[in-house]
């Protein structure tokens, strides 16, 4: 009979068990997700998150045990998930950290780059100069902290001698050293990076007047702007937006880092920055690794060509590698 059910085979049983996940349906955003966790800047963000949600839960968690234990629910004011989340929140500062040993290569990368592909103007090519060697200072001064920290470098190194770059002559160890102290490498290498994102905040400014200058060549036009031009517009002005909420997020935690005293007496509003920076740099690196379709380019108008310089798409090189340095122990 057709509508007889197939015989119960152990086949059929594999297929309803072992093979279960023939019934689940593909999904374009567990594919966006995985293509974008498998990059290094999207798992850095979403440990980002996770690191600024849990230093906000901390507290929220340890508030929550006090009153508990004022109202004779809790037999100690304290909370055992606040220290393991603690805990996972070093962690996770930790290795981000870590995994930003390599960060001056893409630096150099980016600088070269730069001096090839010169910026539309010479205040942009300037302010990039300057975030270059800006990070060029930050990176090995983080990573000494880093390594200070985990007392893998001792807190003196020792000066090379003119005799031990010299063969066949016996040295002796230098007796000049240059010490290393583990406050003053944190507040200069976060001077560095507030350095960098002041002079981002400048480098967003001069992006928007050159896409409004765009925007007002392309409505001078015959024909005057597509709608294909028009959408284009529009996701730049989003990117530079974006782009401006995660640099003006991270300039309270950078001038905050670089003072001795700090500027905030409660870390929350640090930990309120840090997650809405995460936020938005999630944002855009979903949007960044999000498949564009294949235009049709029979359906692309011709563009009147103008002398005026066009506004390049904006995207800051340098929002996967710089991160928070972790100075808690400051």
């Amino acid at each position: 009979m057709a509508g007889q059910s197939k015989p119960l085979t152990l086949a059929r049983l594999e297929d309803l068990t072992l093979g279960s996940f023939a019934f689940v349906p593909s999904s374009e955003t567990l594919d966006h997700l995985v293509r974008f966790l498998s990059t290094w800047s999207g798992s850095d963000k979403l440990f980002m998150i996770i690191q600024y949600t849990v230093k906000l839960l901390v507290p929220f968690l340890h508030w929550r045990a006090r009153l508990q234990y004022n109202a004779g629910l809790r037999k100690a004011p304290l909370s055992t998930s606040a220290d393991r989340l603690g805990k996972l929140g070093g962690i996770i500062s930790d290795a981000r950290m870590l995994f930003r040993i390599w960060g001056l290569l893409p630096i150099f990368q980016w600088m070269i780059a730069m001096e090839r592909n010169p910026a539309p103007t010479r205040r942009l090519r300037t302010i990039e100069r300057l975030q270059g060697w800006s990070m060029l200072a930050y990176y090995p001064l983080e990573h000494l902290y880093y390594l200070l920290s985990h007392s893998i470098i001792p807190d003196k190194l020792a000066l090379p001698s003119i005799t031990a770059f010299i063969p066949f002559i016996k040295t002796r160890p230098s007796e000049k050293h240059i010490p290393l102290k583990l406050s003053t490498l944190g507040l200069w290498s976060t001077r560095f990076w507030a350095a960098y994102v002041v002079l981002q905040l400048a480098h967003l400014r001069e992006d928007s007047k050159l896409l409004r200058l765009r925007e007002r060549t392309l409505a001078k036009t015959k024909t005057g702007a597509s709608a294909a031009e028009k959408e284009d517009i529009s996701k730049r002005k989003k990117a530079l937006t974006n782009e401006f909420v995660v640099n003006l997020a991270y300039l309270p935690l950078t001038l905050h880092w670089s003072t001795e005293k700090g500027i905030f007496e409660n870390e929350v509003w640090l930990n309120i920055c840090g997650l809405i920076a995460g936020i938005a740099s999630w944002r855009s690196g979903w949007e960044a690794t999000a498949l564009k379709p294949t235009p049709n380019l029979a359906d692309i108008p011709p563009v009147e060509p103008t002398e005026e310089k066009l506004a390049p798409h904006v995207d800051d090189v340098l929002k996967d590698v710089i991160e928070a340095p972790s100075l808690d122990e400051m």
